[in-house]
């Protein structure tokens, strides 16, 4: 038999929990799902974590600057298991708290990969959740890159886990994580190189601003190759190898870790839209300007199944 709930949540970040808790609020009986702990991209997987880590690599950079001007001697470096113990003290709490915020309300928590088995209904394992709302709000994931071996890439994801940091790292993707990842990588004092499939990077950025940005980037000995297309990732015994395709042909470039940082796509694959009656294209729901699905008016999206290029959580939490 089918739980009943006024509203089914998929997801627990950003998004999910401000829409969870205030239909909670209004009385609704509320349930919320997630395949992942509790806590969602920017508290566990992007945002926070991240700064954590840019913090260090500000440091770094002031240091540096200091010492251009002769006020500060000596040298300085980051101990990356150090820093990353000092980032798990604010994420490992996060799905406990966040669970335990959950239940105190009075909303429902299941662990487990949601499927729409219906218009109104929501599968998790062997349990099946009856809904008059369903709100998809589960994040989002690397997208899929077409080149040969894209299983040995890291993802974004795991970056932001790493116990040791790489000596050698290449970062297919010249986005804003890319740039992220390689500067704090770089000030941690690993060789990096960002391979970047269009002329420029940060497209959607101020071109001056990019300019800029990209002559900093080499100043510290990164690598920006630009018109550079990953064409494939094969294993050695000491690491990977990139081949990669150049404006003057191509290239191969050594690497101890190959990440990716070539954007990220919702997490839909796995709902079986299909079956729930929800019309999609192009890795997104197609939505009204009120966030309802066009095709079943029972589903709303929030957060990254729903939002433009370059979501932002304080957009989410609104």
């Amino acid at each position: 038999m089918a739980h009943q709930f006024d509203l089914v949540v998929i997801g627990t970040g950003t998004a999910a929990t401000v829409t969870a808790t205030r239909c909670r609020a209004a009385g609704w009986r509320v349930a919320v799902i997630d395949h992942r702990p509790f806590g969602g991209t920017c508290a566990l997987r992007g945002c926070d974590p991240k700064k954590m880590l840019v913090a260090a690599a500000e440091v770094m950079d002031g240091l540096d600057r200091m010492a251009d001007i002769d006020v500060i001697e000596g040298h300085a470096s980051i101990d990356w298991a150090a820093l990353q113990r000092f980032k798990r003290s604010f994420t490992d709490p996060v799905p406990a708290n966040r669970e335990r915020m959950y239940r105190k309300q009075g909303i429902a928590t299941f662990h487990g990969k949601a499927r729409l088995a219906g218009p109104n209904q929501v599968e998790i394992g062997n349990e099946t959740l009856a809904a008059k709302h369903i709100v998809i709000a589960a994040g989002a994931e690397p997208a899929r890159l077409p080149i040969d071996g894209a299983e040995h890439l890291m993802p974004s994801d795991a970056f932001l886990e790493l116990e040791a940091l790489p000596q050698r790292l290449v970062l297919i993707g010249g986005g804003f994580i890319g740039f992220e990842f390689a500067h704090v990588a770089a000030r941690a004092g690993a060789e990096v190189v960002i391979l970047n499939r269009g002329p420029r990077p940060l497209k959607h950025f101020d071109p001056d601003l990019v300019a800029a940005l990209v002559k900093r980037s080499e100043a510290l000995g990164i690598r920006v190759l630009c018109g550079h297309e990953a064409k494939a990732v094969t294993r050695q015994d000491h690491g990977y190898v990139v081949h990669a395709a150049g404006p003057d042909g191509n290239i191969t470039l050594a690497a101890d870790q190959v990440v990716h940082s070539g954007g990220r796509v919702p997490t839909l694959a796995d709902l079986d839209l299909t079956t729930g009656k929800i019309e999609h294209e192009n890795m997104r729901i197609r939505r009204s300007e009120h966030l309802q699905s066009v095709s079943n008016p029972a589903v709303y999206v929030a957060g990254d199944a729903g939002a433009p290029p370059l979501p932002l959580t304080p957009i989410a939490a609104i």
